[in-house]
């Protein structure tokens, strides 16, 4: 027997891949599956970026890079900053890694030990809870309650905080939900947080420009009250349908109480992936910096799907869901149809065809509610409903 430390024992797993590659087995042995599982979207990467990483391999861009970046690529993340929040940030604080997950593994692991306390969505990306359990904290659920549109609540977030709690972890707009936090409940999070300076902040803004009905992105770096301890996770997957490039980037702390945090993920980088390969992080310069008409065209599209969705939705028996305000998933309640979130999901993948992800495995309070993807096209997503409807209704 081979001995591994106890914490892989903790170490939990992203179920929507276990579903993604269920799924892709059923179709190798020729079965029709509609896919709403996965969280990518459907859209080819823009052609300009794609020409772009071709152009930096023909010129000869083979070799390492820093470990926190080319200056470049950080620049061009400095612009988009500015643009998107009208908050001016140093290149020196931008971190350049491959994908999002590793901001969030990066700060789990700095504030993450037994007998600390960090706060995460719930339902939420699976990989908070995960890397808060494999460091040996305690992890303490914020609620996101339907009833609430699926945005936190700033009293309720604010009532969890104790003397061991190190991390607040936030989400918006937010997956599994698609809720979207309005600008006053964050106004209110902040004010409260002035009672709790050595809480950080790590808030997952992946989702930034993914909103609907006039709701608009409020990112916590509008607040410097708490820049000094605020780490703000993002990157290119979902903005430019890049999710296979693993290209994410994160803005960290600056001033003299958080800056040091800068140094520890650099050398983290430094200890696991070295670098972010060229290629990517010039095509990552050409997505900011190059024309958006094809991301305007794919939020338009998910805008379609979104309202073809809910509707649809709305109209199976046992089934509702609420208008997603953000990115491009529905959180439908399925709990009057009599079955259990994830053997509903499990069923409707196995016998109808539709590949859907249950509700608990983002989480204890996802139960009676399962995760759809509408990032596939509308004829599929009508395809998906009409199985789920025969289904429902046997």
């Amino acid at each position: 027997m081979l001995h591994t430390i106890s914490a892989f024992d903790r170490l939990g797993e992203e179920n929507a891949f276990a579903v993604l590659a269920r799924a892709t087995a059923l179709a190798h042995q020729g079965r029709d599956i509609v896919n709403l599982g996965i969280g990518q979207p459907d859209f080819k990467t823009p052609q300009h970026i794609v020409e772009a990483a071709i152009k930096a391999l023909r010129d000869g861009h083979h070799g390492y890079t820093p470990a926190n970046g080319l200056l470049g690529t950080r620049e061009a993340v400095v612009r988009r900053t500015l643009t998107t929040t009208g908050v001016e940030v140093s290149p020196e604080s931008v971190m350049i890694l491959p994908g999002g997950k590793p901001t969030m593994f990066a700060a789990i692991l700095m504030f993450g030990e037994p007998g600390a306390e960090i706060l995460y969505p719930d339902p939420g990306f699976p990989i908070y809870r995960s890397m808060i359990e494999f460091t040996g904290a305690t992890p303490v659920p914020v609620p996101m309650r339907e009833e609430n549109g699926f945005a936190f609540s700033a009293q309720e977030t604010l009532a969890l905080i104790t003397p061991k709690t190190r991390l607040l972890i936030l989400n918006s707009p937010a997956n599994p939900t698609g809720g979207v936090t309005p600008r006053a409940e964050i106004e209110k999070l902040v004010k409260g947080l002035e009672a709790h300076p050595d809480v950080a902040i790590l808030s997952d803004e992946i989702y930034d420009v993914m909103t609907y009905d006039g709701e608009t992105h409020c990112s916590l770096l509008n607040f410097p009250e708490i820049r000094d301890r605020l780490i703000v996770l993002n990157g290119w997957s979902k903005t430019w349908a890049m999710t296979g490039w693993r290209m994410g980037w994160s803005i960290w702390p600056n001033g003299d109480k958080g800056a040091h945090l800068y140094d520890k993920v650099r050398k983290l980088a430094v200890n696991c992936w070295s670098c972010v390969n060229a290629p990517s992080q010039y095509a990552g310069i050409a997505a900011i910096d190059g024309p958006q008409d094809d991301v305007d065209e794919m939020m338009r599209a998910f805008d379609r799907r979104r309202k073809v969705v809910v509707e649809g939705l709305n109209a199976l028996p046992g089934v509702s869901c609420i208008t997603p305000k953000g990115a491009f998933y529905a959180f439908p309640n399925v709990s009057k149809t009599g079955w259990k979130a994830k053997k509903l999901a499990s069923a409707l993948l196995e016998d109808a065809g539709v590949a859907l992800i249950g509700g608990p495995d983002f989480g204890i309070l996802g139960e009676g509610y399962i995760r759809l993807s509408y990032a596939n096209s509308e004829e599929n997503i009508q395809r998906a409903l009409e199985r789920i409807e025969t289904f429902l209704g046997k």
